[in-house]
Order: structure tokens, then sequence, then C-alpha cells
């Protein structure tokens, strides 16, 4: 490489650190899902494809040519994204909007550390071979997926189950009974081998129609499964009430957009979409949140330990229904400690946890959003 490229080794070592720079990758990630269907995918799945392509582009410079087994891997990734119903122009935009990014980064730090403009020319050219080279692998890959798939009476299935979730014309029978409503059951599993063994599970205890939409596994169903097994299974769910099939569209657009909520807790298993409405609406609204903390929580400070407590004790007295015993059980500390706690912040912040008559409901939704949204995003320690 030294040989053909004199001034290649500076370019490769700015490629090569950008690539190993978390920040960078989850900037890279943030641009390679700007597809509001690549978005659906989980952000792991993603920053990980986008790791591997950088690194192959860095193995490439270095050795003049892409590995076999990184060819491998953008084939792997066409194919997925097919079988995940990602469409192919999704795909290459990511692919294409990640690689302009990563290079457009390590061009402009280059010109700060005065490497030669041709050296910059040069990789920026190389850069663009490489991908086209792992973006010929992965179109042929996607390609070849999507055609064994319409080949198959499944894929057909799967296709009306996409018309039917995003409100459009069926092109084809539909194999559900258009006189019986369904359940919207949306998950958070994307890996097609994954998704297919779930299914063939699930399909038992709870019939339908099951399949890849937007990237993650779905299912129109008579009644939803009863549990997930194994019990501890780490998958998410979210099912809808029963719906005709001509209204199951907008619920599908809120069942994703409560999947996307309950991941951001934390939440695991069989969840109904109804128990889920608060994280929703709360999860849409991160602004008002964020002015409901400042006005109800702004005499606590992020950096001090004692208020990061405070504020904890607070959001676990109010979920516990305001019962100190089952508070203090959850917190591992004595009940005093908790009513001190609880004290010290009414203190502080001028409001009582109690509700004022005529307004419980309401009082406790905003303190619950307010501690919530302070600990979260205001330093709080996680428990």
């Amino acid at each position: 490489m030294a040989e053909e490229w004199p001034g290649g080794r500076r370019f490769i070592e700015l490629l090569a650190a950008r690539t190993e720079d978390p920040a960078v990758m989850d900037a890279t990630t943030e641009v390679a899902r700007r597809s509001p269907l690549v978005t659906a995918l989980p952000v792991e799945e993603t920053r990980r494809h986008v790791r591997a392509m950088a690194q192959a582009a860095v193995a490439a410079l270095v050795t003049g040519e892409v590995r076999d087994e990184d060819l491998h891997a953008a084939e792997r990734l066409g194919e997925d994204r097919a079988l995940q119903g990602i469409p192919l122009t999704a795909l290459l935009d990511g692919f294409h909007a990640a690689r302009t990014h990563l290079v457009r980064l390590v061009v402009d730090e280059g010109r700060v550390l005065g490497v030669p403009p041709d050296d910059l020319l040069e990789g920026i050219t190389r850069v663009d071979a490489i991908a086209t080279a792992l973006a010929q692998r992965m179109v042929h890959a996607h390609r070849v997926a999507e055609l064994e798939q319409s080949r198959t009476a499944r894929e057909t299935r799967v296709q009306t189950l996409r018309q039917l979730l995003h409100g459009e014309p069926v092109t084809s029978a539909i194999p559900l009974d258009p006189d019986r409503p369904y359940h919207c059951l949306v998950s958070d599993i994307s890996d097609p081998a994954t998704a297919q063994e779930l299914e063939s599970t699930l399909s038992a205890a709870a019939p339908g129609a099951y399949g890849l939409v937007d990237g993650r596994l779905a299912a129109l169903v008579t009644r939803p499964p009863g549990r997930l097994d194994p019990p501890d299974a780490p998958w998410l769910f979210v099912a809808s009430p029963a719906a005709p099939l001509g209204n199951i569209s907008g619920l599908y657009g809120l069942c994703r957009r409560t999947l996307q909520a309950a991941e951001a807790y934390g939440l695991r298993g069989l969840r109904l979409l109804t128990d889920l409405a608060m994280v929703t609406a709360v999860a849409e609204q991160p602004e008002l949140g964020r002015l409901l903390s400042q006005a109800w929580l702004g005499a606590l400070r992020p950096e001090d330990a004692f208020h990061t407590e405070l504020a904890e004790t607070a959001l676990a007295y109010l979920e516990h229904g305001g019962r100190i015993e089952p508070t203090a059980a959850a917190l591992h500390v004595h009940p005093n400690t908790v009513k001190y706690r609880v004290r010290r912040l009414q203190e502080l912040t001028g409001r009582p946890l109690t509700a004022p008559a005529g307004a419980a409901v309401t009082h406790a939704a905003h303190w619950w959003w307010a501690l919530k949204n302070w600990t979260d995003d205001g330093g709080g320690r996680v428990r």
C-alpha cells in the first residue's frame, strides 16, 4: 500500500480512528437510519452493520482489496433487509449516507492536520471503490432474497399483512376472516431467523397472519398469546385491542409508537397497548416533560447525590401507590428513610406529593412525569 499510495497511511489512520470512536459511530448510525423504515429497526443492529462496513473499508485500504469475509457480511446485510421488508432504496440510501458522513469527517480532520489534498482525494476515490464493491454484493443478495420470497405462498401472505397494516389496497386474497376483529401484535424482533422460530411457536396459541413488517415481527391474531415462552425471554410485544381489518392500520401505527416508548423504558414481555397509554403519551411530548420537570423540580440539582435519592424515592413512592412499606422494600431502605426523603423533597420543591382535593389523578400524573423526566435526563442514578 505504501508504494502504491505513499501518503495513504495518514488517511487510513484517520479513518480507523473514526471507526473506533463510539461517538462517531453513534452519529454515523443515526445518519444511516434516516429512512423511517430503517429507523424501525433496533438501533444496535444498524450500529453493528455500520461499524462492520467501516472496518471493512479500513481493511481494504490496508490490503488493497476487499476481504471475502466483508463481502459475505455485505451479502448477509442485503439478505436480512430483504427478509425484513426493507426496500433496496432505503438500504442503499442509509449505506451511502453513512459512507458520506464518515468520509466527510475524515477529510475535515485531514485538512486541519495538513494532509495533502491529493492524498485526501485519493482516499475518497478508494473508499468509493470499496463502497461500490460492498454495495454490489448487498444489491445482489437483496434481489435474490426478494425473488425467492416472491415465489412462495408465504411471501404473498406477508405482503397482504403489510398492506393491511399500512392501510393500502390488498392485491391478493386475504388469509383472514374479513368479518372478524383482530388484535394487532408488534414486537421488537427484527432478526429473520428468530422471527420465523417465534412465529411457529406463537401461531399455535394465537392463530393469525405473521410476518416481518417495517423490519419487525408483526401479526394480526384472533387473540393475543397468553404468555411468551420462555417467560424470561428478552423480547417485547405490544398487543392492541381487537378491531375490524379496515381500522387496523391506525392501531398498527399506534402500536409501533408504543413499542418505541416501551423500549426506552426497558420493558419486556407481552404488553397491552392500553396499559402503556401513559408511557406513550409522555414519550411523544419530551419538551413538555422537560418544562414540567423544570417547573416542579427546579430546586433539585442533578449533581447532588442526595437530591437524586429524593427524586428516586418519590418516584418509587408514587409507583407503589403512596405506600411506605412497599416503597421501602423496593428500595431496600428503612421505612423511616422513605418518610424522611419524601418530606425533604416536599420541603425543597414546595409541593406536596399528596394531591389537593379534586385533582388526585392529574397531580399524581404530573409528579410522576416530572420525576421520571428528571431521573432520566437530569443525571439521576438508576437503581
